[in-house]
């Protein structure tokens, strides 16, 4: 049957071929009345070129773009979202991306969902690094199918494993104790200001001085995502002499070094701290356990959920809460106040 004018045709080339079908389009004829071909592919088959054909005439595609790589759909993908990406984000990608080597000069239209798990597959970092290449591959899904080089998520078929239970530990109450009776002694106190603020070390370490309002006794700051950036986080009346005596030094940033005022403590240099006071008090923990144990201890008083969410930065699952929900200062410092502390100077 013959196609509707337009519609394009596959026909066969002469002499021995590996594809011997062209699959093309007329775009317009020359001075003599002879059609002007526009080729789309070359194939193996006359199906395989009236596929492409369908597929075509369906949602016209750019012939340069259903040839390019995995690597530079991601490329562009980047370059497009630029703006619309955290910075967090952006370093997640291209960590994920990483692992794609195996794929990364393979045309994305070809790209299987077992190309795709075999990647996954063969990762030989953890759950989590593997579920950041599936959710890579989403993002390239659906950044290819708004170009017409793919009709579907091939991601959909891919499997990763299951999240592991997590092996982060909060402190206990004795642990606490212990730091609050070593309060005075060089940097048990940024422990502590860890513990209750349930910051990440990166936050903590970038708070400066006018993040930090004494009057109300909080503190901005965050990062991460768009949650967590500059968020109110209360700062609990049992170290505010704690955050009071960092401000006293007269550094730039909450954790300035004496020898260095006007630069942030690096993390190397935190890290290094942290685990001579590890060894010291025979713990064994991370920075970012303060955070897990801020959160058990707001859960632990009964703390409001959505309250905890902001605080901590989180993007609350309930879409009532997110949407609907607005809490104060107030009620945010309330909800920290809620963790009774004991063995610390408390000032009202």
């Amino acid at each position: 049957m013959k196609n509707p004018n337009g519609y394009g045709s596959v026909v066969k080339l002469s002499g021995n071929r590996r594809r011997p079908y062209a699959v093309r389009k007329t775009i317009g004829f020359n001075e003599k009345g002879h059609p002007i071909y526009k080729f789309l592919a070359y194939t193996e088959t006359r199906r395989e070129g009236l596929l492409i054909l369908a597929k075509y005439n369906s949602a016209p595609y750019s012939i340069a773009d259903m040839n390019i790589t995995t690597a530079g759909i991601f490329e562009r993908y980047m370059t497009a979202q630029s703006e619309r990406l955290s910075n967090a984000q952006k370093g997640s990608l291209n960590a994920a991306f990483r692992h794609c080597s195996d794929v990364a000069q393979t045309p994305y239209a070809k790209l299987n969902s077992l190309m795709i798990q075999a990647v996954i597959d063969a990762c030989p970092r953890g759950a989590s690094t593997k579920a950041s290449i599936k959710n890579l591959f989403r993002h390239l899904d659906r950044f290819a199918m708004e170009m017409n080089i793919i009709t579907r998520e091939r991601c959909l078929m891919v499997t990763v494993p299951p999240t592991p239970d997590s092996t982060r530990r909060p402190f206990t109450s004795e642990e606490i104790a212990i730091l609050w009776a070593n309060a005075g002694e060089d940097w048990v106190d940024t422990v502590l200001i860890f513990i209750y603020t349930g910051m990440r070390l990166s936050e903590l370490l970038s708070v400066k001085r006018g993040d930090v309002d004494e009057r109300q006794r909080i503190i901005t700051g965050g990062v991460k995502t768009a949650a967590g950036r500059n968020r109110v986080i209360p700062i609990h009346s049992a170290i505010f002499p704690l955050v009071s005596a960092r401000l006293e030094n007269g550094g730039v940033y909450l954790l300035s070094l004496p020898e260095a005022k006007d630069a942030p403590c690096s993390k190397s240099h935190y890290y290094s701290e942290w685990g001579k006071l590890m060894a010291r008090f025979n713990m064994n923990h991370t920075p970012h356990e303060c955070r897990h144990t801020f959160r058990s201890l707001l859960d632990s008083a009964g703390a409001n959920k959505c309250c905890i969410d902001l605080i901590m930065g989180h993007k609350s699952k309930d879409v009532g809460e997110r949407v609907y929900t607005h809490k104060t200062v107030e009620e945010l410092k309330a909800a920290v106040e809620m963790i009774e502390v004991s063995g610390a100077l408390v000032t009202k």
